[in-house]
This record gives structure tokens, C-alpha cells and sequence, in this order.
């Protein structure tokens, strides 16, 4: 479900905390809901723990495909760091480009797939698009943690190997850019289950 922006109500769900293995890591399953209790597609939650979770030891690397002249996936969240191609799998030319102060780039007129993948090394929002067709837009979140994750068609994500500790919850809707739909803290600890139900209006 495309939510839209007048009235946007995230609400979070965290049901049932559990599975923690022999490595005291826990997988998160959380579903964002709107007012009326439908699941919201894209939007995107993330961890941020107290102390900073480090870099990967490898360059993660992503894609954003251009397909009968749209972005796919519309959203997209990564680590970062990361290193994102932009293949175009149309027979057309497409020119790719942002203005965004997380990441100024442009991609000139081409066909298949650029040789050099463009480094995001800077977290923040990132609104691309093709400078040949206006209509083509893709939006993207950089953040500085490993554990994050985007909902699907019925608004329902997981977050894997989280260890415990402390963490900010931050949720975050790409039709609300300008403001976190909903910031809480959490502890995450060994052998726990907990469940949590919290929503929270964003003002107009």
C-alpha cells in the first residue's frame, strides 16, 4: 500500500523477539501499519546501536535496475559504504542523476550497465532520477548501520542477526522524507521475547 502523505500514521508492531542462537544474535519481524491497520509498502526501519557497529569487512554492493523506464526497486535502503550499479535494461538511452546533499552524482546518456558502480559514502536521503525522462524517480536511504530492512506488499520486514544491546528503532517513509515517521529506544537482550505495540502521528 502507497500511504499518502496528508494524515501519514506509521504505526510499528514487534511481535515476538525471539529466535536468538548459540551466537546471541536475534531476528526481529515487525509489521508498519497505516491508520486503518493496512500494511505499508516501502517504508523502511533500522537499528542504530549505541556505539558504532563498524564497517563490513567486504564492500557491499547493490543495484537499482532502470525497467520500462522506471526504477526498480522505487526504494531502496543500504549500509554505508555501499557501492550501488545502475543497469538499464531498456533499449533506450537513460541518464541518471541526483542533486541530493547525501550524494551529488550523474550518470550520462547510456545503455546496459555503467563500468563504475557510485560509492554512497555518506548516510542520509538520496532522490534520484533520469534526466531524460522526468517521470523516472528513485528514492534511497543511506544509514550508518548494518540492521535495517523495507517492507513488503503487506508491511512486513525482518531484521536479522541483531546482537544484544542498546539501539535507536528509527522508521522511516520515503512520502515523509523530511521527518522520521517514529524514533524509540530499544534493548535487545539475551533470551528475551517482548512485544511492543506503539503508534505515533506525524504533524502536517
Amino acid at each position: 500500500m502507497k500511504c499518502s502523505q496528508k494524515g501519514f500514521i506509521m504505526a510499528l508492531l514487534l511481535h515476538a523477539m525471539t529466535g536468538w542462537s548459540h551466537t546471541q544474535a536475534a531476528t526481529l519481524t515487525l509489521q508498519v501499519t497505516s491508520a486503518s491497520g493496512t500494511g505499508i509498502e516501502d517504508a523502511v526501519v533500522y537499528l542504530m546501536p549505541g556505539k558504532p557497529p563498524g564497517r563490513p569487512v567486504q564492500t557491499p554492493t547493490a543495484r537499482i535496475d532502470q525497467i520500462n523506464k522506471e526504477f526498480v526497486p522505487l526504494v531502496s535502503v543500504v549500509q554505508t559504504g555501499t557501492r550501488i550499479s545502475f543497469p538499464n535494461k531498456d533499449n533506450i538511452r537513460h541518464h541518471v542523476y541526483s542533486f541530493s546533499a547525501a550524494k551529488k552524482f550523474e550518470i550520462k546518456l547510456y545503455a546496459d550497465t555503467p563500468s563504475k558502480p557510485i560509492l554512497f559514502d555518506t548516510a542520509g536521503y538520496v532522490v534520484m532520477g533520469c534526466n531524460i525522462h522526468d517521470h523516472m524517480i528513485a528514492h534511497l536511504l543511506v544509514v550508518d548501520t548494518p540492521y535495517f530492512a523495507k517492507t513488503d506488499a503487506n508491511g512486513m520486514l525482518r531484521i536479522a542477526d541483531v546482537p544484544p544491546g542498546d539501539y535507536s528503532l528509527i522508521a522511516w517513509y520515503y512520502m515523509r522524507p523530511d521527518r522520521n515517521a517514529l524514533v524509540m529506544p530499544l534493548s535487545l537482550k539475551a533470551d528475551m521475547t517482548q512485544a511492543i505495540s506503539i503508534r505515533t502521528r506525524s504533524s502536517d
